[in-house]
């Protein structure tokens, strides 16, 4: 396991717990520049990785996979920690994460479709804030009608964006109710947000095996949702996502 810096545990004390030898720190949920809400550079990323001692880190951007496929390549080589690449992405009735991806998914269409989409891929589907209507949240018919159709692998249970801790609870019960797996992401716009929750988990290889570890997996985090503090910066497009080639 990596070492969390000091300023990195004064922020988030849950940091200073260490894993069992074999387990991984595991932020299921962060965002870059290439999402267009977020301004977070690919070198921000980097080191906020480094200060918050994440073993491997999901990155979501919003419908697409450019910078989660970047960050995979800097952050592997240069032995910081491991990326999933993952995407965001936006269906007709709310958010749904597909994890563990090798190309765009498209956007804008029935959920269902989605995560049918993203299952051809052999990734798993993650519902983040599932009961958060300030958050894009996928509609509760959606998400009863993907449980119905065994189209879910695992449900946002903590999700440090979301203030209210009622709705994590709902999300919990979901989870337990339906015998899915229960994630935690930071859901990080900025950089000091890396690591605000994150899960412990046992090492794994593939999808199939940390879908198994995360059901094992110890919870960690607090609410976080500071704003970014004002720096100058220039942010490019992002209607297409270059590095995936569309």
């Amino acid at each position: 396991m990596a070492t969390p810096s000091a300023d990195a545990v004064m922020r988030h004390p849950h940091l200073a717990a260490t894993c069992p030898s074999g387990w991984v720190r595991v932020d299921m949920h962060s965002h870059t520049l290439h999402s267009g809400d977020s301004t977070t550079t690919i070198d921000e990323i980097v080191e906020a990785v480094q200060l918050a001692g994440i073993d491997v880190l999901c990155v979501t951007d919003h419908n697409a996979i450019g910078g989660a496929k970047q960050l995979a390549d800097i952050l592997e080589r240069e032995e910081i920690c491991r990326v999933i690449v993952g995407s965001e992405v936006k269906t007709q009735t709310g958010e749904v994460i597909g994890l563990f991806l090798n190309g765009r998914i498209p956007f804008g269409a029935h959920a269902v479709e989605t995560a049918q989409a993203i299952r051809k891929q052999g990734g798993l589907v993650y519902v983040p804030h599932p009961f958060d209507a300030m958050r894009r949240n996928l509609s509760e018919t959606s998400l009863l009608e993907l449980a119905s159709m065994s189209l879910i692998d695992a449900v946002e249970t903590f999700n440090a964006k979301t203030s209210l801790q009622s709705l994590n609870a709902r999300a919990v019960a979901f989870a337990e109710q339906h015998d899915l797996a229960g994630g935690v992401g930071s859901d990080a716009h900025v950089p000091l947000a890396i690591g605000a929750a994150c899960i412990d988990m046992p090492d794994f290889d593939g999808p199939q095996d940390f879908l198994d570890a995360l059901r094992r997996g110890v919870q960690r985090g607090h609410h976080f949702d500071e704003p970014r503090p004002w720096a100058p910066r220039i942010v490019p497009s992002v209607a297409v996502d270059e590095f995936d080639g569309n």
